[in-house]
Order: structure tokens, then C-alpha cells, then sequence
């Protein structure tokens, strides 16, 4: 089903806030709590304080990309807020602070892992 690995509602988010971690860059804070499901699902947050619609728009274009691009781990619901900086930030910033984030949060799949196994 299309968009099953997005968090679509406000308790979904705020489960994410509630009983999960967070691991904050410049640009980005990842938050992410284990949801028990095999799929990963994700969901970004930008307020209106980074920028204008089209702004926002644009941060959100690229951070679903990113995370559309990363080989994550099951198991995860994910919240990538957006700060201030990400409006000014090209693609392969906001790539390197995501990633770099998920993979302090051990979500990111490592090379000599297989993709979906699941273990934190």
C-alpha cells in the first residue's frame, strides 16, 4: 500500500515524542521510537519559523528523499524535525546530518548487515 511508511496521524507523532529518543544536529533533530511493526514509518515536522510555505515545502521535499534513499532498520517510527538552518541547506547537507543522525541512532543498517534485520 503507498504511504503505509508514513506517520500520518498526531497520536502516531506523538507516540514519537512521548517514548522516544532524540539525536539532534544543525539542521535536523531525529527523534525515533521502537513501533513493533516490520516496516519502518516516518514523518517530518517544519514550522512555519523556517521559512514560508514554498521554503517548507522544499525542506520537506528533500528530507523525504533522504530517508526515501536510506537503508533503515524495521521496527522504527521516525519524527525529523526541521530547524532553522535546513531552509539554507542544500540536499547533501541535509543527507549527511540525516544520516549521520540515524546512524548515531543505530537505525541505519550497516554495510555488513542485511537490510530489514531488525536488530537494535
Amino acid at each position: 500500500m503507498r504511504g503505509e511508511q508514513y506517520l500520518t496521524r498526531d497520536s502516531q507523532f506523538q507516540h514519537v515524542y512521548d517514548n522516544g529518543r532524540s539525536w539532534a544536529g544543525r539542521e535536523v533533530v531525529v527523534r525515533a521510537a521502537p513501533n513493533g511493526l516490520d516496516i519502518t514509518r516516518y514523518g517530518f515536522a517544519v514550522s512555519r519559523r523556517v521559512g514560508n510555505a514554498v521554503v517548507r515545502n522544499r525542506v520537506k521535499r528533500r528530507l523525504r528523499e533522504v530517508m526515501r534513499q536510506a537503508a533503515l532498520r524495521t521496527g522504527w517510527d521516525i519524527v525529523v524535525i526541521a530547524r532553522n538552518p535546513a531552509a539554507l541547506a542544500d540536499y547533501q547537507g541535509l543527507k549527511q546530518t540525516v544520516e549521520g543522525l540515524l546512524i548515531k541512532a543505530h537505525i541505519i543498517v550497516g554495510e555488513n548487515e542485511g537490510v530489514g534485520s531488525g536488530t537494535n
